[in-house]
């Protein structure tokens, strides 16, 4: 005699069909695939690309078993790993004639065989780690002295700028290291450019000290302020590192900090560990710069001597 409702049996069948769906794309495995994405931000990977990729492979005689744009990436899937390699130098060729400024990134890559209807439903394998899929393991260092140095330069940029405002004369303003050193003709100006770094830059610390018949002024950044620069250079470099890995199209990398100045990256079933080594490892450096239009700076530019301006770098993490 049946005891239960056949709701209940109903949904227990349900539920046992959707497990199974969802489970299927365990048992299709991966296929070696080619992956093409944009090496610049100016450059966009959309149909056009997708026609020149396209072409390449017809050209080199190959035929792959997927090719279509995923994303902001063109995924090509291959039967074997033999044609994987061809397909990547024959797109590579077509894309990259300058392989010294490349414009786009082409990567070997792992790709599900699951058929586009399972697919389409949401279904996706379950992702293994190193230990049992394999890849790479990165250990990357933040240069924290570098962040530091750019650091400096910017409030030595921002240091003659409000100088100049206030009308605060000195000998010179110059960076030694991480230190910001200015000289000053007499206690008067001394005392006033240590009100105004008080008042205006929070992050600096200064000390005096008599420099024959003047009087030298140093600045440096306070210890607080130092490791919120550095905390800041970490996370702005563990921001970066995701979106490089993007380009190589790993599913749920690890990217986690260790210690003050290190960053751990796995790439769980990643093939081309120098193409990830490479895109990983490029320094990202922005630097703007003040650019003086005035008229004596335009007239000294025209007689072939041009006055030194100062610079404000921002943004300058440096990956190692």
């Amino acid at each position: 005699m049946n005891r239960y409702p056949i709701w209940k049996y109903a949904i227990l069948v349900i539920a046992l069909l959707l497990g199974t769906v969802y489970t299927l794309p365990n048992f299709f495995g991966e296929a070696p695939a080619v992956q093409v994405s944009s090496g610049k931000a100016t450059v966009k990977v959309d149909n056009t690309t997708l026609q020149r990729v396209e072409e390449a492979l017809k050209t080199a005689g190959l035929s792959p078993q997927t090719l279509a744009l995923d994303g902001a990436s063109i995924r090509a899937r291959f039967d074997t790993t033999d044609n994987q390699i061809k397909a990547k130098d024959a797109i590579e060729k077509a894309l990259i004639p300058d392989a010294s400024n490349p414009s786009f990134v082409v990567a070997l890559n792992l790709v599900t065989r699951s058929p586009a209807w399972l697919t389409s439903l949401g279904a996706a394998p379950m992702y293994l780690g190193l230990d049992l899929r394999g890849g790479v393991h990165f250990m990357l260092q933040v240069d924290m002295q570098a962040a530091l140095t750019q650091r400096v330069e910017a409030l030595v940029g921002d240091l003659r700028t409000t100088f100049r405002e206030k009308d605060l004369r000195h000998g010179g303003m110059s960076r030694n290291g991480q230190t910001i050193e200015m000289r000053l003709r007499d206690a008067k100006q001394l005392q006033a450019a240590q009100d105004l770094i008080t008042a205006q830059f929070a992050d600096l610390q200064t000390s005096s000290v008599a420099d024959g018949n003047e009087l030298r002024l140093t600045a440096t950044i306070k210890p607080e302020a130092a490791r919120l620069v550095q905390a800041q250079a970490l996370k702005q470099n563990i921001t970066t590192l995701h979106n490089r890995i993007n380009e190589l199209g790993v599913a749920e990398p690890v990217i986690q900090q260790q210690g003050l100045d290190r960053i751990v990256v796995q790439l769980p079933g990643v093939q081309d560990t120098a193409k990830a080594k490479d895109i990983l490892g490029r320094t990202a450096t922005l630097e703007v710069r003040m650019v003086d239009e005035s008229t004596e700076a335009r007239a000294a530019e025209q007689g072939g001597i041009v006055p030194s301006v100062p610079s404000d770098t921002s943004s300058a993490m440096a990956v190692r």
